[in-house]
């Protein structure tokens, strides 16, 4: 086995009181601890500070920190939490950092698996796995890319991150996309590994919004990122496949030809969308290639 990296952890965590200490008991069960882990509490009203400040107090490699809230979740927000913890760490000598969210939890060798992906292949920029809802629906790779990490829980190699300079505060969200696709235009490869899972206790995007509405945003996220139009037409045709049917990816296409009829700024440069617009007919071509096979 290869030696271990030293890596460090950062939790943004806003009103997570329902799940944090899952998350918690997650990783002080690890078979291999974090050299530091800053949890962040952006502003939150509910019992998180109290539940992280007992763990911390029987384990000094973990910090609370607490910022000043804000009057609703946004994701700039989340990476503002984010770079109060990584202002606590960023001196520490570490080769790995991850961003992990309050409402994540998994096995005790989770880290370790990870570390020694990231031991035995050193271009690798960004891993993580597969995850679970807590209703027992695991997101389906057989129509998405393992190139892309989810963003509940995300280790990056410190000279990727640093190269990518973090995460974008982007308001509309897609923060982790963001970065995942700048990791990869960088020369950086980035793995999902499916043979293990997470489980994310809050069902994405639904904090505090309905089905409708984050399809609706995810559809503008989906234009901010630059996902081409012919991308996104099959992501609605997926989507309308899945509950509530067809009205989910129809909500989708709405937000997307939406923002693109109104032809919203993009936060992220042009490269960047070129790159990932490259990436996404390439898969699509590989997918129709593939379908095209199948039916001969």
């Amino acid at each position: 086995m290869l030696g271990t990296l030293n890596y460090v952890l950062i939790t943004p965590a806003r009103n997570e009181a329902q799940f944090i200490e899952l998350t918690l008991k997650s990783v002080v069960a690890q078979t291999v601890l974090p050299l530091k882990w800053v949890i962040v509490s952006d502003g939150s009203t509910d019992e998180t500070d109290d539940i992280v400040h007992r763990y911390a107090v029987e384990h000094p490699w973990m910090e609370l920190v607490r910022t000043p809230g804000h009057v609703e979740r946004s994701f700039s927000g989340k990476v503002h939490a984010f770079n109060a913890g990584y202002a606590k760490v960023k001196d520490l000598n570490y080769e790995i950092i991850g961003n992990l969210d309050g409402d994540t939890s998994f096995d005790p060798d989770y880290f370790s698996f990870l570390l020694q992906r990231l031991s035995e292949n050193t271009r690798l920029g960004v891993v993580g796995t597969s995850y679970e809802e807590s209703s027992n629906r695991t997101y389906n790779y057989r129509f998405a890319s393992t190139d892309h990490v989810p963003g509940n829980c995300q280790l990056f190699r410190r000279q990727c991150f640093e190269e990518i300079g973090g995460y974008s505060p982007v308001k509309a969200g897609a923060v982790d996309t963001i970065a995942v696709i700048t990791a990869r235009m960088k020369g950086w490869e980035t793995r999902t590994f499916i043979e293990k899972a997470s489980v994310h206790h809050r069902k994405a995007g639904q904090a505090e919004r309905g089905v409708l509405v984050v399809k609706f945003r995810s559809g503008v996220k989906d234009y901010c990122v630059g996902n081409h139009p012919l991308w996104e037409l099959s992501r609605m045709a997926y989507h309308m496949t899945r509950r509530p049917f067809f009205v989910a990816g129809f909500m989708l296409g709405v937000g997307y030809f939406w923002a693109l009829v109104r032809r919203m700024k993009r936060p992220i440069p042009f490269a960047l969308v070129a790159f990932h617009r490259r990436e996404q007919m390439r898969r699509l071509r590989n997918l129709a290639a593939r379908a095209l096979s199948g039916a001969t």
